[in-house]
């Protein structure tokens, strides 16, 4: 006798070994269920999630909380991203989950909110404007759809205050990883430092999109569609294997990394050849850097890496070159030359 069960959701993860695995939900942002379906356990273990779970009550919090989770939005979020959102959600469920919709046109609840986040930062300050940027992106479809009448969370700022700019990897530290990592690490940091791009990008990052004088992608946390030209140096390591199929970052084995297995490997990579304080995600500020003290200007950056004008402009202004004394240098020297030839355009 076949049963069909709704509303079962299922995600296909990729596993260390290179191959897929089909995880299945009672459904999105439900319990895991075990086996497959049509299983005896499977079925036992969907009938009692169906039997636990409750309709939320209209006019309250969680209701929007579960709503946001059955949209497109959701599903197009990376597995990974949805699993950190999965997480917070629950503690703002914990929280406000009862929280009426009608108080969120009421001015103090902002200050409600805030003192949550106030709470959180206590722990952590990074978490805490993690779970303040997840409601407020939550409220804001909501407002979006009319489900609200206004996003208490808008411009909210942020309590941490933690700055990357003394993080920035030097020549020295590109010197060190190229003579003490393993080969198939030497691909990651190039591709980082000439894109610009992010590790989950550049990790996804196959061989047909590159042309042997391109790299075209589409970035998956902004959606924002990249066209990189690719740099003597960096087609130089390409080419050796251009043609080949497959993902262009591989493991010691031959095959895709995962994310985890990834970070695994570059963090021993750094510690052997003895470089810290910089990580992987601190090579896209690094090439934003190295671009501008190229000479390049703030559209050119942002063509290339895929930023924002705004970002770029606060990477530069905020975090990296008034730290990089080749700029001071290059400025001095351009004041002396403008002070001696007057007349002569700057160059």
């Amino acid at each position: 006798m076949r049963v069909r069960l709704k509303g079962i959701n299922s995600i296909s993860k990729k596993l260390a070994d290179g191959t897929y695995r089909r995880y299945f939900y009672a459904w999105k942002g439900g319990p895991a269920l075990p086996g497959k379906p049509g299983d005896p356990e499977f079925i036992a273990a969907y009938n009692a999630a169906v039997a636990r779970k409750q309709e939320p009550p209209r006019g309250v919090l969680l209701s929007i909380l579960q709503g946001f989770q059955a949209t497109t939005l959701w599903d197009d979020l990376a597995l990974r991203t949805r699993r950190d959102y999965a997480a917070l959600i629950k503690i703002i469920e914990k929280e406000f989950g009862d929280f009426p919709l009608s108080a969120l046109g009421d001015r103090r609840t902002r200050d409600v909110f805030m003192s949550w986040r106030d709470k959180r930062a206590k722990a952590s300050r990074r978490q805490a404007d993690y779970g303040w940027q997840v409601l407020a992106r939550i409220l804001s479809w909501a407002h979006g759809r009319g489900l609200i009448i206004a996003n208490p969370c808008e411009k909210g700022g942020r309590v941490y205050r933690g700055s990357r700019a003394e993080f920035v990897w030097t020549d020295a530290d590109e010197a060190a990883f190229l003579a003490s990592a393993p080969a198939h690490l030497h691909r990651a940091l190039t591709l980082a430092l000439w894109t610009g791009q992010r590790q989950g990008d550049l990790l996804r990052l196959t061989w047909t999109q590159y042309d042997g004088k391109v790299i075209r992608l589409q970035q998956s946390k902004t959606g924002a569609r990249v066209q990189v030209p690719v740099g003597a140096p960096l087609k130089a390591v390409l080419d050796v294997d251009r043609g080949k199929a497959g993902p262009i970052l591989l493991n010691s084995d031959g095959i895709p990394w995962t994310a985890d297995g990834f970070r695994s490997s570059w963090r021993k990579a750094c510690a052997a050849a003895g470089i810290v304080g910089v990580t992987f995600n601190d090579l896209r500020g690094t090439a934003v850097t190295r671009l501008a003290l190229a000479g390049c200007t703030e559209a050119e950056i942002a063509t290339i890496t895929g930023h924002s004008l705004r970002d770029v402009r606060s990477i530069l202004d905020a975090h990296y070159l008034h730290r990089d004394p080749a700029l001071g240098e290059s400025a001095i020297r351009k004041l002396e030359k403008r002070t001696i030839s007057p007349n002569q355009a700057p160059n």
